[in-house]
C-alpha cells in the first residue's frame, strides 16, 4: 500500500525525532539540527536552571510592572523594559502559548512546523529546525520565545546581538503551566494566561479523580518510529497522571525499542500518535514484529492512535493530550 504524507505530518514526525536526537545527545547538549548543519556548526551547550516554580493556585491578573526581569531555562536574566510588542517563536510550543494567552497579534515570525492555530500559517517563517538569524533580525523583535534544548545555538546567537530571548524547558506538567504563566507576565498578558493555566489545572483534576480507584494499565506508546520514551519526561508523566503504568520507564528519556522487552512487559495498550497517514506505518512495524502477535494489548486490539501534535508540545493543548491519553488507557472512565 502506497503511504500518503502531508506536510504536517512530516514536521509532527521530525520534530518527535529531533527530540529522540536531542535526548540521546543530553539533556544539556541540544542545539538547532543536532549537529546536523551543512556548515558544521559547533554545539552550544544550553546551561539548565530550575524551570519557573509550579504553582497550585492561578498566578496574579494584574498588569506586569516593567522593567521586568526573570531568569529562563539557560540561567541567563532576561529584563525587558516595556511590554513586548513584536514577538517570534523559534518552535510550535511557544506559537501555540501566544496565541493562547491573547497576544497572537503581537507575533511577527514563526517557524516552519508551527502549524496552530491557523493564523500561524500566515506568519512570517525563521526557519525550521536550523533558526535563520538574519530572518528574525529583520522582523526586530523585542520578544524571542524558545526552547533551550532544541534552539541552543540560535539563543547563543541572538543574545549576541542583544536580542531578547527567553528560553524555556519544561519536563513537567506543571511546569508546562508555571511556563505559560511566565510567558503571560512577560508580555502583560496575566488574566487570560490564568484562564489557559486554569484550565490546565482543571483538565487535570478531572483526570485525576476519574482514574484514582482504577488499577494501572500497562502501557506501552511509540511515538516515532522505533522509539518509545522513559522517565523524566513529560510524556511519562502524562501517562501516570492517565492512569498507566508506562513499560518503557526504567529507563531515562527517549530512546530506541528493545522488541523482546515490550513482548517480556505485556503492555494491556498500546498507543500511536497519528502523522496522516493513509495506514500508520508505525501499527505496519508493530503488526509486522515477530512475537508481537502474543502481547496482550495486540491480541485483545488494545492499539489506541492519538492526535500527535498536542502531546509532543509543551504548550496549552497538553490538557487535550492528558485527556486523550486517559480516554485510551481508561475509556470506560472517562466519560
Amino acid at each position: 500500500m502506497k503511504v500518503l504524507w502531508n506536510k504536517n505530518a512530516i514536521a509532527s514526525m521530525l520534530l518527535v525525532m529531533l527530540m529522540l536526537l536531542l535526548a540521546a545527545c543530553g539533556a544539556n547538549g541540544g542545539t538547532e539540527g543536532n549537529g546536523a548543519n551543512a556548515g558544521g556548526a559547533t554545539a552550544t551547550p544550553a546551561v539548565q536552571s530550575p524551570s519557573p516554580e509550579p504553582t497550585e493556585e492561578p498566578a496574579s491578573t494584574g498588569n506586569t510592572t516593567y522593567p521586568y526581569s526573570v531568569t529562563d531555562a539557560t540561567g541567563t536574566e532576561v529584563t525587558f523594559q516595556q511590554q513586548p510588542s513584536a514577538i517570534v517563536t523559534l518552535v510550535p510550543s511557544e506559537t501555540e502559548t501566544v496565541f493562547a494567552i491573547g497576544a497572537g497579534d503581537r507575533v511577527v515570525g514563526v517557524d516552519e512546523w508551527s502549524n496552530y492555530p491557523p493564523e500561524a500559517a500566515d506568519m512570517a517563517k525563521i526557519g525550521d529546525m536550523t533558526t535563520n538569524i538574519e530572518a528574525v533580525l529583520a522582523l526586530n523583535p523585542d520578544l524571542v520565545l524558545a526552547s533551550a534544548s532544541m534552539n541552543g545555538d540560535a539563543i547563543a546567537k541572538l543574545r549576541e546581538l542583544n536580542v531578547n530571548v527567553y528560553a524555556s524547558e519544561p519536563k513537567t506538567y506543571d511546569e508546562v503551566i508555571a511556563k505559560i504563566e511566565e510567558i503571560g507576565r512577560i508580555v502583560n498578558e496575566n488574566e487570560e494566561a490564568a484562564k489557559v493555566a486554569g484550565h490546565m489545572r482543571e483538565v487535570r483534576e478531572k483526570v485525576e479523580t476519574a482514574v484514582q480507584d482504577a488499577e494501572k494499565k500497562r502501557v506501552y506508546l511509540e511515538f516515532s518510529p522505533g522509539y518509545t520514551v522513559g522517565s523524566g519526561e513529560f510524556l511519562d508523566e502524562l501517562l501516570t497522571i492517565a492512569g498507566g503504568s508506562n513499560i518503557a520507564g526504567g529507563q531515562a528519556g527517549w530512546y530506541q525499542v528493545n522488541a523482546e522487552d515490550v513482548i517480556a512487559q505485556n503492555p494491556e495498550v498500546i498507543i500511536y500518535p497519528d502523522f496522516g497517514e493513509e495506514k500508520s506505518s508505525i501499527l505496519t512495524a508493530i503488526e509486522e514484529r515477530p512475537g508481537w502477535e502474543a502481547i496482550d494489548a495486540v491480541k485483545n486490539g488494545k492499539m489506541v492512535m492519538v492526535t500527535n501534535d498536542p502531546l509532543v508540545r509543551v504548550g496549552p493543548r497538553l490538557a487535550e493530550g492528558l485527556q486523550e491519553l486517559a480516554d485510551a488507557i481508561h475509556p470506560e472512565l472517562m466519560k
